[in-house]
């Protein structure tokens, strides 16, 4: 055991009631309605939080539209006062590293390590790398065929914005959609997930101190059937930014129709991660184990389906079966936990139930397979293999620490078995043939891929899926044009 001696600042602020942050102002729902977060280690409350209601997302809405109109942030503020403003909010950040680390690993169940040393300095590079783009948002002049005349098109910002992010990366997923929205000079209605919302709250108030301005950025935490649900809805929302699972962005496309807001979607996954007899088996294996265990494989690029060519299988299944059964499953504030628990016992019961299902239909289990006893949402990174891919647990999204092996013959197999699949997020292979990898890369139907080694990411590179799994791309330059309108001008001058 080395538990993590807890931050002071982390427990005055669960210490406190967490009301909404309308306007720069902490408020109580309009309703009087509370919910609780728990710690998924223990099952215990961490938390009472302010539950949003339709009357509150009305009244964000209305803060962030009175912001954006009176230009407080987006005309008044350069771009270069945008700029200073976020890089500040970046420097709060890196200065309430332990805080925001903690706060996230209690909420969310993550290992407090992984928190520190992951979400804390990634969430920061994302954000500086928005925050630097907030000057270099250009538009063009265009040769047009009418004498006398100038057209030029300009970068404007969408409007009101609303975000709608996930449980499994709070305050990461909070500044993808911060970022890029703030820099734009759009103002921000941001929704976190009711099993995580102490993070966005925190950031909200950190945003404040930066010295961007009240009602530029709402957050409004709470139920997603009510609050997130009378977001998508609201009629004077001008764009939609989800992350989540596949069948919620459905209900939000569906939901904004009536306005035809502009909508973004980072959805599900069920990632192919291929084995090639010739790659580097070994590295490969470990690269296999942590795509599917880290974050208790609650991540949408989860290596949730290893196809392994033939030959190596045996040598990849053990070696994956003995990284399950070596992880080191534990409370998330103790500095030796490798895997954590899952975000609450409901989504425990799910995980568990494809797993139980899939073993009361003969497919084997060879590692893991239950719950963990006692206190906590935990459940053990998990086996099964050899199965076919067109089974339901190789089909679904599990996220959870769950990984099936499948078998392949040859090139053309495994890219077609890979592609069997209604998601396309990601995915990933191993070979030292450089033509294979060059053909490989270029059949695969997902979003990200990457080629002798898995899970990397940068600010600088689009994020995003094929088929079911979105519209739209996070990061890079990309994201810019899901955060602003491009107007086209034309101007007449006369001849002297």
């Amino acid at each position: 055991m080395a538990p993590v001696e807890r931050d002071l600042d982390a427990a005055a602020f669960l210490a406190c009631k967490q009301g909404l942050l309308i306007n720069g102002e902490r408020v109580s729902a309009a309703s009087g309605e509370t919910f609780v977060t728990l710690n998924p280690s223990n099952g215990e409350p961490l938390a009472d939080v302010a539950s949003a209601g339709a009357a509150d997302v009305d009244r964000a809405v209305r803060s962030s539209r009175r912001a954006f109109e009176s230009g407080v942030w987006r005309t008044k503020m350069t771009p270069r006062d945008r700029v200073n403003a976020l890089l500040r909010l970046c420097t709060l950040l890196e200065e309430k590293r332990e805080e925001m680390a903690q706060l996230e690993a209690l909420d969310g169940g993550k290992p407090v390590s992984n928190a520190r040393n992951d979400d804390l300095p990634i969430s920061t590079n994302y954000l500086r790398y928005s925050a630097t783009m907030a000057d270099k948002i250009v538009g063009e002049t265009r040769p047009v065929s009418v004498p006398n005349v100038l057209s030029y098109t300009v970068r404007e910002p969408v409007g009101v914005c609303g975000a709608i992010i996930p449980w499994n990366y709070p305050l990461m997923m909070a500044v993808w959609k911060v970022g890029p929205a703030l820099a734009a000079g759009n103002s921000l209605v941001l929704k976190p997930a009711e099993q995580t919302p102490l993070t966005a709250l925190r950031l909200g108030e950190l945003a404040l101190e930066a010295g961007i301005p009240p009602g530029v950025l709402n957050v409004i935490p709470g139920i997603g059937e009510v609050a997130g649900a009378a977001l998508a809805l609201h009629p004077d929302v001008d764009k939609i930014a989800f992350t989540g699972s596949t069948s919620v962005g459905q209900e939000i496309v569906r939901a904004a129709s009536g306005n035809l807001k502009r909508v973004s979607l980072e959805l599900g996954g069920k990632s192919p991660h291929i084995i090639f007899a010739d790659g580097d088996v070994s590295t490969a294996i470990d690269h296999a184990s942590a795509g599917i265990f880290y974050n208790q494989g609650q991540d949408c690029t989860a290596g949730s389906r290893v196809f392994v060519e033939r030959s190596a299988y045996d040598q990849v299944a053990s070696g994956i079966v003995g990284r399950a059964r070596a992880m080191r499953i534990g409370d998330t504030m103790d500095l030796a936990t490798e895997q954590g628990p899952l975000i609450t016992a409901e989504h425990r019961e799910r995980v568990a139930s494809f797993v139980d299902e899939a073993a009361s239909d003969g497919l084997d289990v060879i590692a893991g397979g239950s719950r963990v006893a006692g206190h906590g949402f935990f459940y053990e990174p998990t086996v099964l293999g050899p199965i076919s891919n067109l089974a339901r647990i190789a089909q679904e999204e599990i996220f959870g620490p769950v990984v099936v092996l499948i078998p392949f013959d040859g090139e053309d197999d495994a890219v077609l078995q890979s592609n069997q699949s209604r998601y396309g997020l990601a995915a990933g292979f191993w070979t030292r043939d450089l033509n294979r990898a060059l053909r490989v890369a270029s059949r695969l139907r997902a979003g990200r891929i990457w080629i002798n080694g898995w899970g990397y990411g940068d600010a600088t590179t689009p994020f995003g899926g094929f088929k079911m799994s979105g519209w739209g791309r996070e990061n890079g330059r990309e994201v810019f044009d899901m955060y602003t309108e491009v107007k086209n001008v034309w101007m007449r001058f006369y001849d002297s």
